[in-house]
């Protein structure tokens, strides 16, 4: 049995597989299945269904999401990436639900990267700051925004335009 303390200041709710936490205005949800999830006074238990290697660490996978659930809701998780170009200059669009790279490769449709859940994306110049209370969403984001500058049919030593991680929190 895992046993998870609640912070002050977050609401728990648990009903069956379903883990919702709220605090400071946001609210996070998650389903899992495989494991049993109660709440318990301040706490949330996990169980897992028997002793077998397997079980124990889909318990131990449910507390490492609830524990970043928690964390999320104490404070922003935060991912900063880079424009770097040499051949054409990119500009770089926040228009929600997406982000607009324009000029990439002097291409002249722009590319399109969605923002997943309740990310926020700030685009200052070469510089992208991705903040949001859910770690998967800003990740997701994050990886979208790179896929969407992926070069193909060039070499990529001499075609080094693109948007790369600078650092990740």
């Amino acid at each position: 049995m895992i046993k998870i303390e609640i912070p002050a200041g977050v609401a728990a709710d648990v009903a069956g597989g379903r883990v919702r936490l709220t605090g400071r205005g946001v609210s996070l949800e998650r389903t899992f299945s495989g494991v049993a999830i109660e709440k318990k006074e301040n706490a949330i238990e996990i169980v897992a269904p028997s002793k077998r290697k397997v079980d124990k660490a889909l318990a131990g996978t449910a507390e490492a999401h609830i524990r970043r659930m928690l964390r999320g809701l104490a404070k922003d998780y935060e991912s900063r990436l880079q424009v770097v170009y040499s051949h054409f200059p990119v500009s770089i669009e926040v228009k929600p639900p997406g982000v607009l790279i324009k000029n990439f490769l002097g291409e002249k449709l722009p590319r399109k990267a969605a923002i997943v859940g309740k990310t926020k994306v700030e685009a200052k110049g070469a510089n992208i700051v991705i903040t949001g209370p859910d770690s998967e969403g800003v990740g997701q984001t994050a990886a979208n925004i790179m896929s969407a500058c992926r070069i193909r049919h060039k070499d990529r030593r001499v075609f080094q335009d693109g948007i790369y991680p600078v650092e990740v929190e």
